[in-house]
């Protein structure tokens, strides 16, 4: 009897582009599968893709170039990203990399000549109240040891499945420091899609306006009348939900997709049903992979019960959603860059306008908003706008969930209403001898211990969520040189004054720390933030100054002491090495834009 061969490589990428619809939207999907299935995304995989799917090679090229968790390069069996964070440098995670490196012999953002293993650097993964944190072929690593450290070195070595490992390793935890409003008030799935179908289109977006909801993704743009703008554009229409929290110092959707996953899908679909749109996609960042599961099995739940499908509670509405993995790109947080990535392109951000609500995914008016503005949609329709609004300010209704780090007792979720002071929130999580907060990260505001009575809100301080804490023995010039080294890294390179003001950045950035600055590189350091500020295409070229321009405000004293005079400024060998380092990088964008 002949005995069966075994599957061909070949044969393994048959079946994994089966599972999708061939065409340019499911091609970040499936680039997925393969750097999972191969490791990196081999030259025979571009050939098959372009010619069973009709796409042309510099389209996938462009795209594998683009997304940090996809390689052209192999990358080991076991790929390990420990996260680079500030935060999770403050915790040692250098001294753990060098220490996993060591033990399992293999320089960082290298593969070990076996293949079993390489260990890369990452931005912050969404785990920074449990790190020093990373991750490995996709699953959380919190908590981490030097004893764990040496523990995950010897497994890899043994080529123990990760199916096998200890699960306390892959242990995320959300710890809810306070309550309110929103973590209060758990929704029975289809309470809020039943009241609205009572209420339709007009009484929902009516409940919206009353209750004040601003979108909590950063922007703050009331969410009502984006709904308004949508509804009343022509044509099909498309629901995007962002779940691409790549802020650093911020993983508070990361606990309301694992925790209140339902509430969120039920606000899409109210979106859908208020906008008259049939299509929604869920949008979730690589960094939370181990999250995809639980959703998937929420979604089929839905679609069981009846409250996603062709007749969403029983209606005449159709509306359905589809989840959508990201693969490492922090600008993708941006909507139009989102709405890109869904589309299977590089995370691009689109010229504006024109806005999403009239020519969002494919051309259709799209509403895109953010995973806490969809949960919190739904307890507005189930308990009415006014209920909502009691809480808050003025202009800033409700209230808002803080991802608290840094340098604090009680690191978590603290969900507050909007008014409330830094220092009510610093006594909160139990921090002292503060010396400065970082309110919405680091394309936020940098605030000093004299500012500690101003209030979080759209009035005085708004947030996307990150709340990081420094107490008086951190250097915040070297925090602010790796928040600058963290958006040029993340830099899409779309734009001049953001690809060359970045790396401008980095420069004085790196020149400060080591002391081989002058006053002039402070003022072209102000130059550059003002002209990046003004002429950036989106923004994180908008913002990547902040940090050193905040330090510079509040902190002048670690600035000035650092200077010295002009003609003592130059560090030659320091030249050498970052034009070395950065050639590779100049070639790469060149070849990327010309196949582009």
């Amino acid at each position: 009897m002949t005995q069966a061969k075994p599957p061909t490589p070949e044969h393994d990428l048959d079946n994994l582009l089966a599972r999708y619809t061939p065409g340019p939207g499911s091609l970040l999907q499936v680039l997925r599968l393969i750097q999972a299935r191969f490791h990196h995304i081999p030259a025979w995989a571009i050939d098959t893709l372009a010619s069973q799917w009709q796409l042309s090679y510099a389209a996938i090229r462009s795209v594998i170039g683009f997304y940090h968790f996809l390689s052209f390069e192999h990358r080991g069996h076991y790929t390990v990203y420990l996260s680079d964070s500030v935060t999770d440098r403050m915790l040692g995670s250098e001294a753990l990399l060098q220490r996993l490196c060591d033990q399992l012999r293999v320089e960082p953002e290298q593969t070990r000549a076996d293949l079993r293993v390489s260990v890369h650097r990452t931005a912050c993964t969404g785990l920074c109240d449990q790190g020093p944190a990373g991750l490995i072929n996709g699953r959380p690593l919190t908590q981490l040891t030097p004893r764990r450290i040496d523990e995950i070195a010897a497994l890899i070595e043994a080529a123990s499945p990760l199916d096998e490992w200890p699960v306390d390793f892959f242990a995320v935890s959300n710890p809810i420091g306070r309550h309110d409003l929103t973590l209060s008030h758990p929704i029975a799935p289809g309470a809020a899609i039943s009241r609205a179908l009572q209420m339709g289109p007009d009484g929902i977006i009516a409940a919206l306006k009353e209750a004040g909801l601003r979108g909590r993704g950063g922007a703050g743009f009331a969410t009502w009348q984006k709904w308004q703008a949508c509804r009343q554009a022509p044509g099909p229409r498309a629901i995007t939900c962002n779940a691409d929290e790549g802020e650093p110092g911020t993983f508070k959707d990361r606990m309301l997709l694992m925790q209140w996953a339902h509430e969120v899908i039920e606000g899409m679909t109210l979106a859908g049903l208020s906008v008259g749109a049939q299509q929604g996609f869920l949008y979730l960042r690589g960094e939370y992979e181990f999250i995809a599961p639980h959703l998937l099995q929420v979604l089929a739940q839905r679609r069981q019960a009846g409250w996603l499908g062709q007749r969403v509670g029983g209606s005449a509405h159709a509306f359905d959603i589809e989840l959508h993995l990201g693969a490492g790109a922090y600008v993708c947080g941006e909507e139009t860059a989102l709405i890109e990535s869904v589309e299977g392109k590089r995370g691009i951000p689109r010229t504006r306008p024109p806005f999403p609500v009239d020519r969002g995914y494919l051309g259709l008016p799209t509403v895109n908003n953010n995973v806490e503005t969809f949960a919190q949609v739904a307890q507005i329709a189930l308990h009415g706008g006014a209920w909502f609004a009691a809480q808050g300010t003025e202009h800033s209704r409700g209230t808002r969930i803080l991802s608290v780090a840094g340098d604090v007792a009680r690191p978590g979720l603290y969900e507050i209403p909007w008014g409330l002071t830094v220092a009510e929130v610093l006594a909160d999580c139990g921090a002292h001898d503060v010396q400065a907060v970082l309110v919405g990260g680091p394309s936020g505001k940098l605030i000093d211990a004299s500012q500690l009575q101003r209030r979080i809100s759209f009035e005085d301080l708004p947030t996307g969520g990150a709340f990081t804490v420094f107490n008086a023995q951190r250097d915040m010039l070297e925090v602010a040189r790796q928040y600058t080294h963290f958006f040029a890294h993340e830099s899409c390179g779309f734009c001049t004054p953001c690809r060359v003001g970045c790396g401008q950045l980095v420069e004085t950035a790196d020149r400060l720390v080591t002391g081989h600055a002058s006053d002039m590189d402070v003022q072209r350091l102000k130059e550059t933030g003002e002209l990046m500020q003004r002429a950036s295409h989106c923004g994180l070229g908008q913002t990547a100054a902040h940090p050193l321009l905040d330090v510079l405000a509040h902190f002048p004293e670690q600035v000035q002491s650092r200077l010295v005079p002009a003609q003592q400024a130059f560090d030659l060998s320091a030249a050498v090495v970052n034009m070395h380092a950065l050639a590779p990088r100049l070639t790469q964008s060149s070849q990327s834009e010309t196949s582009a």
